[in-house]
């Protein structure tokens, strides 16, 4: 499968290179929540090189036919994950598009059934706040590195977690490729 043979390579180029990418074990606990929720339209916030936009699009894709639209602000970041998404043959499932969330955000239309956070960690908070207005009740929200940047994302958490908006709650987990130290990932379910 030439999705597998992309992520494994991207696998080995991040912990090689000490990437940011999410990898197999948080991998796990987003394909998790894709088949607990079976979301139609992802919006990703944080491409990098596209490894989490191969991974939900390549399991939900399979099941119902979603997509995937991924905000990315560096330009090469961007262009990279568009090489690697098409060797995955998921060019048609994912749209990457280039620029600051911030700014991007207000103008999309789509209702999203789930949004995956890995951007600007201190902009998590101004992140689900544009977005909100495309979120139904039970869409998800999922978090990554709220244990290693809880402080920096303390106004998002405060939020999600006490609202009343969402239920909300973290999974413990360790770093990509560094099992020594400890993180996690908050997942958040809208209920109004």
């Amino acid at each position: 499968m030439r999705k597998r043979k992309v992520l494994k390579r991207l696998e080995k180029m991040a912990e090689r290179e000490s990437l940011p990418s999410i990898g197999p074990t948080k991998g796990k606990i987003i394909a998790n929540v894709i088949q607990d929720y079976k979301p139609r339209k992802i919006l990703e916030i944080g491409t990098l090189y596209g490894y989490s936009a191969i991974l939900m699009s390549s399991i939900f894709v399979e099941e119902n036919g979603g997509k995937v639209i991924t905000i990315e602000v560096d330009k090469e970041s961007a262009n990279i994950a568009r090489k690697n998404i098409e060797d995955a043959a998921l060019a048609n499932k994912v749209d990457v598009i280039v620029g600051d969330a911030l700014e991007i955000i207000p103008k999309l239309r789509e209702k999203f059934d789930m949004v995956f956070l890995d951007g600007t960690k201190e902009e998590y908070f101004k992140y689900l706040k544009l977005v909100e207005k495309n979120l139904e009740k039970g869409a998800v929200v999922v978090a990554d590195n709220v244990g290693i940047f809880e402080t920096s994302m303390y106004d998002y958490l405060e939020y999600v977690r006490n609202s009343g908006r969402y239920n909300s709650r973290a999974l413990e987990t360790e770093l990509e490729f560094n099992r020594s130290v400890k993180d996690a990932i908050e997942i958040s379910t809208k209920i109004d």
